[in-house]
């Protein structure tokens, strides 16, 4: 099996099951809109060709079918040793939020990716919506609270059955998390948040380093190109500048040569005159989520679906 060029740390998650593999630190997201599976297949395997291990998806983002099909090709190749060197996330969605379709959710994602467990499984976002419905955005009429002590138990069973051997949140507020604290037996290991240097989240960041809870950021460069991303990341002055004297690029994607830049990070690291530039850009959140916000719904507005941490 040939020798990937780059070593990607990794870091073993608070709550995850013994003998459960640590996670990576750099991953390749699957969400794209629209979804091109062949253009993620040759990604994937040129990630793979690279170093990459971590690999994300979620049942809403179309991909889990493909990254699984690619997967098994890449260990059949010999590109990966075994599954035991991948590390998956998956996600469950809003009409899953309910404690009798976690199961069924978390399994079916499983059959998907043509693997015999996750590594790790995140409830997408802190909402509910009517069971059965995949619509995206979700109708206003189909917006549901979701029973965050009944779901988080049923993703707790999830990992004690062996489904996952992980169990985290995505995009979920300080207050939000106290909430689930508040009662689990397994804290979550992971919120997986917006986050990059125009949306820095100090008082998440805070907040989760006291919990013990890993932070991964989504679309760390502003996912520029795409339906819900922005440029205000990779047409940053003062990240241009700071990317320029060290001979780097912003981008460190769909893309063989950036996936390469994102991985020749490990070699150098800012100044302390870089943090205090880059503390100083304006900070704008990217995804406001207002389809999750109804005067009939749980949320009515954007301020009490983010808690004000906005």
């Amino acid at each position: 099996m040939k020798t990937s060029p780059f070593t990607i740390p990794d870091v073993l998650l608070s709550s995850a099951a013994p003998g459960a593999r640590p996670m990576p630190v750099i991953g390749l997201g699957t969400a794209a809109d629209p979804l091109d599976p062949v253009a993620m297949k040759l990604a994937v395997i040129e990630a793979i060709k690279l170093g990459y291990r971590h690999f994300d998806t979620a049942s809403m983002y179309g991909s889990e079918v493909p990254l699984g099909e690619v997967l098994a090709e890449a260990i059949r190749l010999g590109l990966v040793a075994s599954r035991e060197e991948l590390f998956i996330t998956t996600k469950l969605w809003c009409s899953d939020t309910h404690v009798d379709r976690v199961i069924p959710a978390i399994q079916n994602s499983i059959r998907n990716l043509q693997l015999d467990y996750l590594d790790l499984y995140l409830i997408h976002w802190p909402i509910s919506c009517k069971p059965g419905t995949y619509a995206h955005p979700v109708d206003e009429e189909d917006l549901m609270p979701m029973d965050f002590k009944a779901v988080w138990a049923a993703m707790e069973e999830c990992q004690r059955r062996g489904l996952t051997k992980s169990i985290g949140v995505s995009n979920f507020s300080c207050k939000k998390l106290e909430t689930i604290l508040s009662f689990a037996t397994i804290p979550p290991s992971v919120n997986q948040v917006e986050m990059n240097p125009v949306w820095r989240q100090k008082k998440l960041r805070e907040f989760c380093l006291a919990n013990s809870i890993f932070i991964t950021a989504f679309s760390p460069l502003g996912a520029s190109g795409t339906n819900w991303g922005t440029n205000l990341v990779v047409e940053n002055e003062i990240l241009q500048e700071i990317a320029k004297a060290r001979e780097k690029t912003i981008a460190q994607s769909f893309n063989k040569e950036r996936l390469r830049e994102n991985l020749e990070i490990f070699d150098w690291e800012l100044s302390e005159d870089d943090h205090e530039k880059i503390s100083r850009i304006p900070q704008k959140k990217m995804m406001l989520k207002e389809e999750f916000v109804s005067p009939e719904g749980p949320y009515k507005s954007v301020e009490e679906l983010w808690d004000g941490e906005i």
